[in-house]
C-alpha cells in the first residue's frame, strides 16, 4: 500500500488527506475564507501526526489542480511541489473535474460544474464510462443548462438535474489512484484571471 499526502485548496474549503499503510486521515475545513496560505501547513502537520506519517515516509504527493480559486490552486501546487522536490518523490495532480467524475455513477452522458461566480461555471462533460466528451470550458448558466445533461458538483447550486457530491469524500476516493497517473502537476485555469482580463482590456483600448 502506498503512503501519500494529498491536498485540495482549489476553492473556499480545504481538504488534506494523509494515508499510511491503508489508514487514511482526513482534515477538512468547509470554509477557510480562502486563507489557505495561513492554514494549510498546520493542517498538513496535524494530518501527518494523526496518521503517524512523515513527509519522508510518503511514496508520492498530490494536489487538486483546478479549476477554481487561482490563488488557492497555486498554493496547493507549490506546497506539494516543495515536498516532492525536497524529498525527490513523485508529485501528481488531479483536476477538480476528474476528482468529481471519478465519483459519479451514471448511465448517461453528464457534466461536472464548478461555480465561477457571476452566473458562470467551469464545465467538463463525460460519457458513462468516464471518458471526457466535452473539454473544459467556461460557460454562462444558460449555456450549461442548454446542454440538457445531469449536472454534478460539490457546491449548493440551484441548477436543474443537479446532484451535490461531498468534495472531501471525492478526493479521499480518488487519491489512492493518483500515483500511477502519467504527468505531474499543472494548473488548470480554463479562463484567464481577472487581472489578465483587465490587462487585455486596457491593451485593447489603447
Amino acid at each position: 500500500m502506498d503512503n501519500y499526502l494529498c491536498v485540495d485548496t482549489s476553492s473556499r474549503y480545504l481538504t488534506v488527506i494523509a494515508c499510511k499503510n491503508g489508514r487514511t486521515v482526513k482534515r477538512f475545513i468547509s470554509d477557510c475564507a480562502l486563507n489557505h496560505s495561513v492554514i494549510l501547513m498546520d493542517e498538513i502537520d496535524r494530518a501527518f501526526d494523526e496518521a503517524g506519517l512523515s513527509p519522508a515516509g510518503c511514496d508520492f504527493f498530490a494536489a487538486v489542480t483546478g479549476p477554481g480559486s487561482f490563488t488557492g490552486i497555486r498554493i496547493g501546487i507549490s506546497t506539494i511541489k516543495g515536498f516532492g522536490c525536497a524529498l525527490d518523490k513523485p508529485c501528481k495532480g488531479v483536476t477538480s473535474f476528474e476528482m468529481l467524475s471519478y465519483n459519479v455513477n451514471s448511465d448517461c452522458n453528464y457534466v461536472v460544474a464548478i461555480d465561477a461566480a457571476h452566473s458562470h461555471y467551469y464545465v467538463c462533460g463525460y460519457a458513462p464510462d468516464g471518458r471526457e466528451d466535452i473539454s473544459p470550458r467556461y460557460l454562462a448558466e444558460e449555456e450549461l443548462v442548454a446542454l440538457d445533461r445531469p449536472i454534478y458538483g460539490f457546491e449548493e447550486l440551484a441548477l436543474p438535474r443537479y446532484t451535490r457530491l461531498d468534495v472531501s469524500e471525492c478526493l479521499e476516493r480518488v487519491a489512492p489512484t493518483l500515483k500511477g497517473r502519467e504527468g505531474g502537476l499543472a494548473a488548470l485555469y480554463v479562463r484567464k484571471s481577472q487581472a489578465e482580463e483587465e490587462r487585455a482590456k486596457r491593451a485593447g483600448a489603447s
